[in-house]
């Protein structure tokens, strides 16, 4: 299979993945241009996954299936998304040619988000980002630790592919919470010779995510720790440490 992140606006990544008989799905296109630049390569995507309602994830799926108007549109129950022919929600399995996806349910950033899980990769949208996580628009601090959990129990291999390309400054954020953390160390250092060559961050492995990314580790002690520092005060409840570390990164600054 072949793996693409398509650079999109400023920072959003939409995804192509494409089997060894052509068949390729396109993931969050909220820009029609770089997909169809992209295609100019001779695939044609069959189905379109949609995790979320933003419009920079939605906003260009009229002009695709104006291109390809037998193109299926899998999103989540959500009417904010009105250009989805097909609706998926939590544990439902999507079968499409030789695509095989396991449809996750994973609220907080917003109350509908979903993400796909199959052949080894985790679209994921806005939910999980390497090194960080969204911002809680339409959930509950409860909701989104609950979300990353479930992520978090995945296979370690798999490959996270977020929405957007937020590394580097989310490598700031989380040095300042896990300062001696070594792998985080080397995963800042791969970050910036990447960003530096003009090249993705992403796909990243979970089993990375797993050792460096703060708002997966907020039952270490480390973090725990500059949490409490940071607010002024300690909690043994871990939704009450991941709503603190979320606050924290509301407001950081470099």
């Amino acid at each position: 299979m072949r793996l693409q992140p398509i650079p999109a606006f400023d920072d959003n990544y939409i995804w192509t993945l494409e089997a060894d008989d052509g068949s390729t799905i396109v993931v969050d296109p909220g820009d029609a241009q770089p997909v169809l630049a992209a295609a100019e390569r001779g695939f044609v995507p069959g189905l379109v996954l949609l995790t979320h309602h933003h419009d920079d994830h939605i906003g260009g799926v009229a002009a695709l299936r104006a291109r390809w108007p037998a193109l299926e549109i899998v999103a989540p129950e959500d009417p904010r998304i009105p250009v989805a022919s097909r609706r998926v929600r939590d544990g439902d399995r999507l079968e499409h040619g030789p695509w095989r996806f396991e449809i996750l349910a994973v609220p907080g950033h917003t109350a509908t988000h979903i993400a796909f899980f199959g052949h080894g990769h985790l679209f994921c949208g806005d939910t999980l980002f390497s090194l960080g996580c969204g911002r809680l628009f339409e959930g509950t601090p409860s909701q989104m630790l609950a979300s990353l959990d479930r992520l978090a129990a995945l296979p370690a291999e798999t490959l996270v592919c977020c929405g957007h390309e937020y590394s580097r400054s989310n490598a700031a954020f989380a040095r300042a919470v896990d300062p001696d953390n070594a792998a985080l160390r080397r995963r800042e250092e791969e970050i910036i010779a990447m960003r530096s060559a003009h090249r993705p961050t992403l796909p990243v492995p979970l089993h990375s995510e797993l050792a460096c990314n703060p708002f997966l580790r907020v039952d270490a002690p480390a973090v725990r720790d500059a949490v409490a520092a940071h607010a002024g005060e300690g909690s043994d409840d871990r939704v009450e440490v991941f709503a603190a570390l979320r606050r924290w990164k509301d407001g950081f600054r470099a």
